[in-house]
């Protein structure tokens, strides 16, 4: 993908959408709208890296309530021809083709590579990568099994998503370790996940969410690792310019 002068490529990841409580989520819901509709006069493309929602499960004719704003928005700048990509977090790992049918939004559930003005990205959320999350990494083993998944849907939609909103925000082993504390640029298991990918391909940059925590660390002589934080705390994003990838935080 090129991308065109005075255009840029954007970057977000953990919303957490109708977390703790939907009433507690509109107001951080109205400021990433607030941002989705600040940058799409410039906006080349949009990568939308995983915990849009603290919660999602898509049974055959039936998503979750709410989120009008953000899916409205994010419709709108899809049909003003805005690429827009998603990739699936740990807390909505369960998306399906709602996102692709009904937003005509790619949804990834595995990280992969792009190529922007001939620098290599290497995107995704991050959940599950690296030395750490050994916790969740044997919890997402469970929840993406097919048969429990199938066992799931046959629980009626208002009973199946509040015990799964319930546990989405009580139970750190399904958040895995998202202990928002710095580690150190040599301990960060991410930053140690995308040295292991350079020992074997080059990339410019690796660009993650999961940590909720905004990072720039460099990992090679010419790669950098950024994790794009969160819009629970920070409001934090990427953006791209075609040549350099920097953090910002979000101001209304």
């Amino acid at each position: 993908m090129q991308v065109p002068h005075g255009k840029k490529v954007y970057f977000s990841s953990d919303n957490h959408l109708g977390a703790p409580t939907t009433e507690e989520s509109w107001p951080r819901e109205k400021k990433f709208v607030a941002w989705l509709d600040s940058i799409k006069d410039d906006a080349a493309a949009i990568f939308l890296l995983g915990d849009l929602f603290d919660f999602w499960f898509e049974y055959k004719t039936v998503v979750p309530k709410g989120f009008v704003r953000v899916l409205g928005k994010l419709a709108e700048l899809r049909d003003s021809g805005i690429p827009i990509h998603f990739f699936v977090g740990n807390h909505d790992l369960w998306m399906h083709d709602y996102f692709e049918t009904e937003l005509n939004i790619p949804v990834y559930h595995e990280p992969r590579a792009f190529e922007l003005n001939e620098k290599r990205f290497f995107i995704g959320h991050g959940d599950g990568k690296g030395p750490r999350d050994k916790g969740y990494k044997r919890m997402k083993k469970i929840f993406t099994n097919p048969f429990f998944k199938w066992l799931f849907r046959w629980l009626h939609p208002d009973i199946g998503v509040r015990i799964a909103q319930h546990l989405s925000v009580k139970n750190k082993m399904i958040s895995g370790d998202e202990d928002a504390t710095f580690l150190g640029a040599e301990n960060e298991w991410l930053a140690q996940y995308a040295k292991r990918k350079l020992a074997k391909e080059h990339y410019d940059f690796f660009v993650f969410g999961h940590r909720h925590l905004p990072m720039e660390i460099s990992v090679g002589e010419r790669t950098t690792y950024f994790n794009l934080g969160d819009w629970i705390t920070h409001y934090s994003y990427g953006v791209f310019d075609g040549t350099t990838f920097e953090l910002k935080e979000f101001t209304p």
